[in-house]
């Protein structure tokens, strides 16, 4: 804001110095030139005095000549007026004794005047309707990394930045959202472990107490063995259900997708597509070709589908050779495909099958940043909307490819 001000007080001097600049310039012209209505009349007088008519064509000062008639309005008559006797006739010269340059003067020094009002209004409206609320603003990021989530923000009906507000509050309500269930989710899985570490401590107990007595040979009777053994067992298949409901607890979704009933137009899908990874893949030197298509409605929740596509896109991105990105467009009974091709795939067939699993990473995420979610996000959002997912390679060609339903 200071940075903001020191430029309003620069421009203000800037205009300030070009306003005395100006009448400087003017001032030295107009002092000079001031009587020169004196020199016109007497050039006027001198051709009269030869006979000529009085012509004012040419003059710059001397606005009319009058001979005297006889009336009194002759004298009387309002402006500025010089009198002169020729060849024994008086004439009356009005004059005006600014001339053109002293009317330019007004002009600009109106222009200068203006212009200054006008960027000085404006310098002052972009500081108090940009500036002063970004600077509002501005400690946002900061309280969101440091997990201040509870305060809502200030609505405001701000044209630039009403929207940014807007998506802003919602922003912290979702990570607020997400962090209140990431505790509660934490709160259930320690329960679980302790609830389920309690209870095989029975099973592993039995267990230990019958192997003690077994080594100890205190059972010689075969019935009685059998019945330890039998017991031994049945404590085994208990710990067995409670290692199998950890690993099903374990392989539960983690993470939570809100996904809305909605459609959208194919074409505004392939849009934000070409819109957002043009450029950026210009940068790359990577070749993107989007394929025609027939425009059509499908039926999805138009931010999550975009999302989808954007992994897809990443992820060609990141584990392709850069030379080319391609997105294809197919039909098929009452679904449209939506295909994201890229080159330079090393995948196997055998590793193919598993891309879409959570944390899974292949043998081409060597050296590369990731947690293995991307495609496993993609494959639920997908299912969720109704569509699915799937993925098949062509030689060095990697090919993922989005089903989405008609609308």
């Amino acid at each position: 804001m200071k940075s903001f001000n020191r430029l309003i007080f620069a421009v203000i001097a800037a205009f300030v110095l070009l306003f005395i600049g100006a009448q400087a310039l003017y001032s030295g012209g107009i002092d000079k030139n001031s009587r020169n209505y004196i020199v016109e009349a007497e050039r006027l007088c001198a051709g009269i005095s030869r006979g000529e008519k009085p012509d004012i064509s040419g003059c710059e000062y001397i606005t009319s000549v009058m001979e005297y008639d006889g009336s009194e309005e002759f004298y009387s008559a309002g402006g500025k007026a010089l009198f002169r006797e020729v060849g024994g006739k008086v004439y009356r010269f009005d004059y005006d004794e600014h001339s053109s340059e002293y009317r330019g003067r007004i002009i600009v020094s109106i222009a200068i005047v203006f212009s200054a009002m006008l960027s000085i209004g404006l310098l002052m409206y972009v500081k108090f309707r940009i500036i002063k609320p970004f600077n509002r603003m501005s400690e946002l990021p900061y309280e969101l990394s440091r997990g201040n989530l509870t305060v809502p923000l200030e609505e405001t009906k701000n044209r630039y930045f009403g929207k940014y507000i807007w998506g802003t509050d919602m922003l912290r309500e979702s990570i607020e959202q997400q962090k209140a269930r990431e505790l509660d989710l934490l709160k259930d899985r320690q329960t679980l472990l302790l609830s389920i570490s309690h209870d095989i401590k029975t099973p592993l107990s039995a267990i230990k107490l019958c192997s003690k007595a077994l080594s100890k040979g205190i059972y010689t009777d075969s019935g009685k063995l059998e019945e330890v053994y039998a017991s031994i067992s049945t404590n085994a298949d208990e710990i067995e259900r409670y290692v199998v409901q950890l690993t099903r607890s374990a392989g539960d979704d983690f993470l939570t997708f809100t996904v809305g009933n909605g459609e959208c137009y194919l074409s505004s899908l392939a849009e934000s597509i070409r819109s957002h990874y043009t450029d950026r893949l210009g940068i790359l030197h990577t070749e993107l070709e989007i394929g025609e298509f027939t425009d059509c409605l499908i039926s999805c929740d138009p931010d999550r589908a975009e999302e989808v596509l954007q992994n897809l896109m990443e992820n060609a991105i990141k584990y392709g050779d850069g030379r080319r990105i391609s997105l294809s467009f197919s039909e098929e009974e009452d679904c449209r495909l939506i295909t994201v091709s890229n080159t330079g795939c090393t995948l196997t067939d055998e590793e193919t099958i598993h891309i879409f699993d959570s944390f899974w990473r292949g043998s081409n995420s060597s050296q590369k940043p990731g947690s293995g979610l991307g495609l496993y996000i993609c494959r639920q959002l997908m299912s969720r909307m109704g569509g699915s997912i799937f993925a098949r390679t062509e030689g060095s060609i990697m090919n993922v490819t989005a089903v989405f339903r008609k609308a």
